[in-house]
């Protein structure tokens, strides 16, 4: 029997929680119904008897003291709520636990946001990771050691798992069931919770706001420009004459800012712009590609899946309930 220890940390997400502890238990609820034996046993893990969540709206009372635990096989840390550096300080105390158990061959799960916690641990150091496509900007700079996976739904190295944002931590734990069961039983939950066993990635669900929390003011410029300009052809020469740098120092400042080369953070503010369209307008795709700059068809079909993991038809369907025939 597997000993899944499910955190209960301050500012966490109660969902994240309950959830969780609910499908393991319905797994095992599954194998007493096939006349098996159960295969885990879950236990709510704090530092303290009773955690407040949501400015004291509810309160988890878990099962045993995080000092009680000795060992375990998996650790399920929640997605936490608020200020990122306020959840990881009220919780610090839980970070050598986390250490201790993962160097005795305990496996780590990070749900959503949860990454900050499993982060600060130092563990994800070298390692590639997910988390909420509206934090990674956030995550990257509170831990720039660790390499974030734009995009991703679900990230495995090393006993090390993390999901993208929200429900995505459904399919991180149902992908921990078919790993510790078997195909049928995970797609037997799948069933049970109507979740998408196989959803790759969040990308459609991402919102590009470009990265300006930085100083460089040169950079600053071009980023407004790039959003003022975005039905125009835009090349990186003329950014970079925009504010008189070379293209090498100009490429390279643009990466630091923005953690996107020049051409990607161009392609991402014009597809965002594209996906706007596509969902509030009735446009047809070649309209939308011409309001933002683009006008060869083959490429922005690619760049806008590339980016979002849908077609511009598949995306305009998805999302706009008044599409117009092509």
């Amino acid at each position: 029997m597997k000993h899944v220890s499910i955190l209960v940390p301050e500012n966490s997400v109660l969902q994240a929680i309950a959830d969780p502890q609910y499908l393991f238990s319905t797994i095992n609820q599954f194998m007493i119904n096939s006349e098996k034996k159960p295969l885990f046993e879950v236990k709510l893990i704090g530092l303290k008897k009773s955690v407040t969540l949501n400015d004291g709206l509810y309160t988890v009372n878990t099962n045993q003291l995080l000092q009680d635990v000795k060992e375990t096989d998996l650790i399920v840390i929640p997605a936490l709520f608020g200020d990122m550096k306020t959840a990881i300080a009220r919780n610090k105390e839980m970070l050598p636990w986390i250490i201790d158990q993962y160097n005795n061959g305990a496996e780590v799960a990070s749900l959503c946001v949860g990454a900050f916690l499993l982060a600060s641990t130092g563990l994800l150091d070298g390692k590639k990771c997910s988390t909420h496509w509206g934090f990674q900007n956030e995550f990257r700079e509170m831990f720039p050691d660790v390499k974030v996976i734009d995009g991703s739904i679900i990230t495995e190295e090393h006993r090390i798992y993390s999901s993208g944002g929200a429900n995505s931590y459904w399919n991180l734990l149902l992908h921990l069931i078919e790993k510790y069961t078997d195909r049928q039983t995970a797609i037997l939950a799948s069933k049970y919770f109507a979740i998408d066993i196989d959803r790759e990635n969040q990308s459609a669900f991402a919102m590009f706001q470009g990265q300006k929390n930085h100083t460089d003011e040169a950079i600053k410029q071009v980023q407004k420009f790039i959003d003022n300009h975005v039905h125009e052809k835009i090349t990186v020469d003329g950014l970079a004459d925009l504010v008189c740098l070379g293209i090498r120092s100009f490429e390279r400042r643009f990466k630091t800012a923005t953690n996107n080369s020049v051409l990607e953070y161009v392609n991402r503010i014009k597809i965002e712009s594209a996906k706007r369209s596509f969902e509030a307008k009735r446009k047809n795709i070649n309209e939308v590609m011409h309001d933002v700059g683009y006008s060869d068809t083959k490429a922005f079909r690619s760049i806008f899946k590339k980016i979002t993991g849908l077609t511009p038809v598949e995306y305009r369907n998805k999302y706009n309930k008044m599409v117009v025939e092509q």
